[in-house]
């Protein structure tokens, strides 16, 4: 007795399995797809409209992906594109009948009477293919959680990845015509104008800084670099303290190094000006407390927000500052220091390439922010190998990579004194801050004196900022400098009244 046949299992189909997971049919508009593809057909101009919104996988029905497809083929070729066109380009690549022939491109033409919202289909057409896509990237993600072996960091780091390409890839920004670029830059024109704001940017606090930088300007990379001890957390948490401080402007300052706490004591030390040694030890007469005291209720009410996670991944510090600018709209980022930051998103064949990448992906994160991120970052032992005169230059950056070509400003610090030199302007603690690469401005250099005892920086009761030049690495460029300025400057002078007992 012959046995009857065992009937074969159909294959689910994408749909059937998604509606048997989930019990819903995933977000879709046929209709608009149909229209889309109709208008293109029809209309010379139509495909102009929407050839940059969408991409083939963003259609749902499979058929209307080849089609759209052979679409793109032909506008690559430059050929025209019509019902015939696109018949005999699917007829090419064997599609015609997967289709459902030439009649079903007739009937995606036949109910189409004008391409005039073409646009605005396809943005809801896109819309429906984003909701797809986070729905099947949260289903990867709950079935991985479940997984015991998988690294919850690794998956972390997976799905920070996948939701940001989406919105990487879908959602760039439009191109922009000129005029209405012009009418913004003058809007804001006026704005600083009407203002009274000197700067464009976010001040450092330093005005012959700022005279150069025109303050700090959103969506930079701002590179500060030099020696160790040469006093670059010193001058960015001085930097950091005048905009939280003087302009209560919100900060975030992530700390590769230093604990909070002993930044706290920094900033504490520069504010009551009493050196940090008798603070950490405690020997403090009564007017000193009272300064400390007064200090501590001065910076106990300024938006500055301290990260001290040791060995920081360009993925956490991505995920900080999106919250910290969504929650305190945070205007600039301090990281300090490059060199301790890890990059665990990609696997790198040299510790210069995974530098590079982190250089990258903090220029991205600048300008996705839209604020600007000042680095710090170490040199490379070649300065103190260099005979003659250790003002560091652009190819002593260490690990450097791309860290140059990222950074859209290059500053190096220079002390004379860490060096057992004497200041060629004579002022003890007199620092030169050489600004060496400026990619929207010019260079140069100013003078800054360090005071040791607060590890701070301030300005001199009047300083020289020379006029741009290149090549700052040689003491007759300093000396030849024929077009100085002097300026007063009252920045980092407060006085705090308060009185409070300890």
């Amino acid at each position: 007795m012959n046995k009857a046949p065992i009937p074969k299992r159909k294959k689910q189909t994408s749909l059937q399995s998604f509606v048997e997971e989930h019990g819903r049919i995933p977000p879709q508009a046929l209709e608009l797809e149909e229209s889309i593809l109709g208008a293109i057909m029809l209309e010379k101009d139509a495909l102009n409209t929407v050839i940059d919104i969408l991409k083939p996988e963003a259609f749902y029905n499979e058929s209307h992906q080849k089609i759209f497809e052979a679409v793109q083929r032909l506008f690559a070729k430059s050929e025209p594109i019509d019902m015939l066109t696109v018949v005999e380009q699917l007829r090419k690549s064997g599609d015609i009948e997967v289709i459902g022939g030439p009649a079903y491109i007739a009937k995606l033409t036949r109910n189409i009477l004008s391409a005039a919202n073409i646009e605005y289909h396809a943005r809801i057409v896109l819309q429906k293919f984003i909701q797809r896509e986070l729905i099947k990237i949260s289903s990867e993600i709950i079935r991985n959680a479940y997984d015991e072996t998988t690294d919850v960091f690794d998956l972390l780091n997976n799905a920070e990845e996948q939701l940001f390409g989406i919105s990487e890839i879908h959602l760039r920004r439009n191109m922009s015509e000129l005029p209405s670029l012009l009418k913004q830059a003058k809007e804001n024109i006026d704005k600083a104008t009407s203002s009274g704001e000197k700067f464009s940017g976010v001040p450092s606090g330093f005005t012959s800084i700022d005279r150069i930088t025109a303050g700090w300007q959103k969506s930079d990379l701002i590179i500060l670099a030099s020696r160790p001890a040469m006093g670059k957390t010193a001058f960015a948490l001085s930097m950091a303290r005048n905009i939280a401080v003087n302009l209560q402007r919100p900060i975030a300052f992530f700390s590769l190094e230093m604990s909070a706490v002993q930044l706290a004591t920094r900033l504490l030390s520069g504010e009551s000006q009493i050196s940090q040694d008798k603070i950490r030890r405690g020997e403090l007469d009564t007017s000193e407390k009272k300064r400390l005291n007064n200090a501590i209720d001065v910076l106990s009410d300024v938006p500055f927000y301290v990260d001290d996670t040791p060995a920081l991944s360009v993925f956490e510090l991505r995920t900080k500052c999106r919250k910290l600018k969504q929650k305190n709209n945070i205007e600039i980022i301090f990281v300090d220091y490059l060199q301790l930051m890890i990059n665990n998103s990609e696997s790198f064949g040299t510790r210069e390439q995974e530098i590079s990448g982190i250089s990258r992906a903090l220029k991205a994160l600048s300008k996705e922010l839209n604020i600007p991120i000042i680095c710090l970052s170490q040199l490379s032992r070649n300065v103190e190998n260099r005979p003659g005169q250790k003002r560091p230059q652009l190819s002593d950056l260490r690990e450097s990579g791309s860290i140059e070509q990222d950074a859209d400003l290059v500053l190096f610090l220079y002390r004379p004194e860490y060096y057992k030199l004497e200041p060629e302007d004579g002022n003890p603690g007199s620092t030169e801050v050489i600004v060496s690469k400026h990619r929207n401005g010019p260079t140069g250099t100013v003078r800054l004196k360090f005071i040791n005892q607060f590890a701070q920086f301030k300005e001199f009761d009047s300083f020289e900022v020379f006029s741009s030049f290149d090549d700052v690495t040689s003491n007759e460029n300093l000396d030849n400098q024929e077009s100085s300025y002097t300026v007063p400057s009252k920045m980092n002078n407060s006085s705090h009244n308060k009185d409070p007992d300890f």
